[in-house]
């Protein structure tokens, strides 16, 4: 039997194992839950003394890991299976989205109040973000355990002024570097874009900015689950996706392949979250944009709730893509709305149907349409221009998807 404990923040709170057959399981600690600070790692691994057993206990800490292409070459360089979860957290848990961090049975985190860190060089940078399509995470480099979940190149990463550093071992990043691919040129610009339109809009975004490492562009993002003390230390804000939320594994985020359907978030949220009406709303204010901007790719491990004092709510919005500005990619909708398959035939319509088979109200659903797309258009052009000379051809794209896709929300 093979374990690694499971630290929230610093407090361990249980012990993952892996048995001769790959079978996963995991318990709290007794004095985790003795404790009357304790809460759940997830909504679907609830504080009790039995423990859960393989599809249990897969959905929560597979979500933590990389996905697709980064998963397989990462395997590849640990010389692991790419289906082994737990070998794989093993090897790069120790900094994942949230407050988790995994570590072998018997080793101990660093006790050091200084983070460690590997300061990089513009020079190191340019080395490191050109190596990351072949070296995802920078797997297998010295005291480096990252992990990231999603199947994007991107980097955890210590920003302090103009300065970038990796973090080793286990201390906690303060934002992620998601470099632009190859194959999708003009990405970084159109991310950019999407999340200055959310905050104009009134949407819940972190700080993002684009720096360029070598010659290519990065998204630079703040992380929205971490903070800062009054030591001026980072520290880390527990997290979770929806498919976490709802006990479903990361190849199973979208509602074709049995991922969570837009009444399984809603339902989710009314039972989870410390304020349902607050976050209900904005989750369909989440909805409406992401159909604005024309991203199809909002499946359930796009969105998230964030554990803070107590409370459990609606994270930021994140992963703000038009996916339409890529005509070779599907605009059929990760989850329906109302029934309707692709962004390119959502109709006012679609959103009453949606209203009335998740219990909300359409004349509210039909008033946050109005106000976003109102609000979107109105800041279109000025955020068009502040973003124009990123990329031209790509921030001309999204105006003309925001703007049809505007006429079809309100008809």
């Amino acid at each position: 039997m093979k374990r690694l404990t499971v630290y929230l923040n610093r407090e361990p709170v249980g012990l993952l194992a892996q048995d001769d057959s790959g079978l996963l399981s995991f318990a709290y600690n007794s004095s985790w839950l003795e404790r009357a600070d304790a809460i759940p790692l997830s909504r679907s691994l609830p504080l009790r003394p039995e423990a859960f057993r393989g599809k249990e206990a897969r959905p929560f800490f597979a979500g933590v890991l990389p996905e697709e292409e980064p998963r397989r070459r990462i395997a590849a360089i640990l010389g692991i299976s790419e289906r082994n979860d737990f070998a794989m957290l093993e090897r790069i848990g120790g900094e994942c989205a949230g407050a988790v961090s995994l570590l072998p049975e018997g080793e101990r985190l660093h006790k050091s109040t200084e983070p460690g860190c590997r300061e990089l060089t513009e020079n190191d940078l340019a080395r490191i973000v050109g190596e990351l399509p072949r070296r995802p995470l920078m797997a297998g480099s010295d005291g480096i355990r990252l992990s990231l979940a999603g199947a994007q190149d991107k980097l955890p990463v210590v920003v302090k002024g103009k300065r970038i550093s990796i973090p080793l071992d286990d201390t906690p990043s303060t934002h992620i570097l998601k470099p632009e691919p190859e194959r999708f040129p003009g990405l970084a610009a159109n991310e950019l874009l999407c999340l200055k339109l959310a905050e104009a809009a009134g949407l819940n975004i972190p700080a993002a900015e684009i720096i360029t490492a070598g010659s290519k562009p990065c998204l630079l993002v703040a992380r929205y689950d971490r903070t800062t003390d009054e030591q001026g230390r980072t520290v880390r804000i527990h997290q979770e996706d929806f498919c976490q939320a709802l006990g479903l594994p990361p190849e199973r985020k979208y509602q074709q392949e049995g991922g969570p359907l837009l009444r399984d978030c809603i339902q989710l949220l009314r039972d989870w979250s410390t304020a349902p009406v607050l976050d209900i709303r904005g989750l369909i204010d989440g909805l409406i944009f992401n159909t604005l901007i024309g991203n199809a790719d909002a499946h359930g491990k796009n969105y998230s709730l964030l554990y803070l004092d107590r409370q459990r709510r609606l994270a930021p919005l994140y992963d703000l893509v038009s996916t339409l500005a890529w005509p070779e990619l599907s605009a059929r909708f990760s989850m329906k709305i109302g029934r309707c398959k692709t962004l390119k035939e959502i109709t006012p319509d679609h959103w009453q149907s949606m209203a009335k088979e998740t219990g909300l109200s359409g004349p509210m659903v039909r008033e946050r349409s109005r106000v976003f797309c109102e609000k979107t258009v109105a800041a279109l052009d000025d955020i068009e221009l502040e973003v124009r000379e990123l990329n031209p051809d790509m921030t001309e794209r999204i105006s003309a998807i925001v703007r049809r896709q505007a006429l079809r929300l309100n008809g």
